[in-house]
């Protein structure tokens, strides 16, 4: 494989920021589709994809996610063009026959349902930064958040499913004019260790 372009790994993470404000531009539907597309590409533990997407793209389903946020995250994702829900599906293993048919893998996780949780837990967050690059890579700005309501926000939208709630992003395109300075981050010698 080689590598990207100096100006590919620029718009995925020197140029990226998130979002203070944002345009009043519609992301199309056809773009949803294309990102969630790409997502579904990346690697899981045995192929086992717990991730479930919702798109909530009109204002009366925004609206009904309001009561679910954090006072602080309301205006932002609100004003978002599309709140997307990344969540998981607690019962992903009864695809695995249809996802991964070499190996009888459901009865690893049907029989250990803690051992089941813990797979899409880290499966579906994975998921979720593969959309982050996703999206970035199909020029759409992403505003990662985790503060609402797991509870409220499965009763309010997945009832139906049983699917969990793992975190929210907001897309669109950034107003460029309100764009910060990045934070500070860890130097290697402060966060990694060559063993």
């Amino acid at each position: 494989m080689n590598p990207l372009p100096e100006s590919a790994i620029q718009q995925l993470f020197e140029h990226a920021r998130t979002p203070k404000a944002w345009q009043n531009k519609e992301v199309e539907p056809a773009l949803l589709v294309q990102l969630y597309n790409l997502v579904k590409l990346a690697p899981t533990s045995g192929n086992c994809q717990p991730g479930r997407f919702a798109f909530l793209t009109h204002v009366v389903s925004k609206e009904k996610l309001r009561s679910a946020l954090s006072t602080g995250n309301v205006d932002n994702a609100l004003s978002a063009p599309v709140i997307a829900i990344i969540a998981q599906d607690p019962l992903f293993y009864e695809e695995l026959p249809r996802l991964y048919p070499e190996a009888e893998l459901r009865s690893w996780y049907a029989e250990d349902i803690p051992f089941a949780e813990e797979t899409a837990s880290r499966n579906s967050t994975l998921q979720g930064g593969y959309f982050i690059m996703a999206a970035r890579a199909l020029g759409l700005d992403v505003w990662p958040m985790s503060g609402f309501d797991n509870s409220m926000v499965d009763s309010l939208f997945f009832e139906e499913q049983g699917w969990h709630s793992n975190l929210l992003l907001c897309l669109g395109y950034a107003k460029q004019d309100q764009q910060d300075e990045r934070l500070p981050r860890l130097e290697f010698e402060d966060a990694c260790l060559m063993l």
